[in-house]
């Protein structure tokens, strides 16, 4: 488990778990994106096959979503070049949320 990972995870999860709708509204499906990016990364970890991760009605849960999903990936024994991907993932996502 990476510590830098949990924490950079976390920082987007308790950073956008307060948003309204209306902040939502334009940033939505990045998040929804990260969500998917680490799914499949999980995925390919675990030998499993990728699957799409169901958009949420609500998209005040994506955090939750996120949540969720981060730790399947955090007990995931993960590659350097996943966890490369997961930073990656993570960092360009950040950029647009905040």
């Amino acid at each position: 488990m990476s510590t830098e990972l949990e924490r950079a995870i976390g920082r987007v999860v308790e950073g956008t778990r307060h948003w309204s709708p209306a902040r939502w509204s334009s940033r939505a499906d990045a998040m929804h994106a990260l969500v998917q990016a680490l799914a499949d990364i999980t995925a390919d970890a675990e030998g499993r096959s990728r699957r799409p991760v169901p958009r949420l009605p609500n998209d005040m849960q994506l955090p939750d979503q996120l949540q969720v999903i981060a730790l399947d990936l955090l007990e995931a024994e993960l590659t350097e070049t996943q966890r490369a991907a997961a930073d990656e993932a993570i960092r360009k996502v950040r950029a647009i949320l905040f």
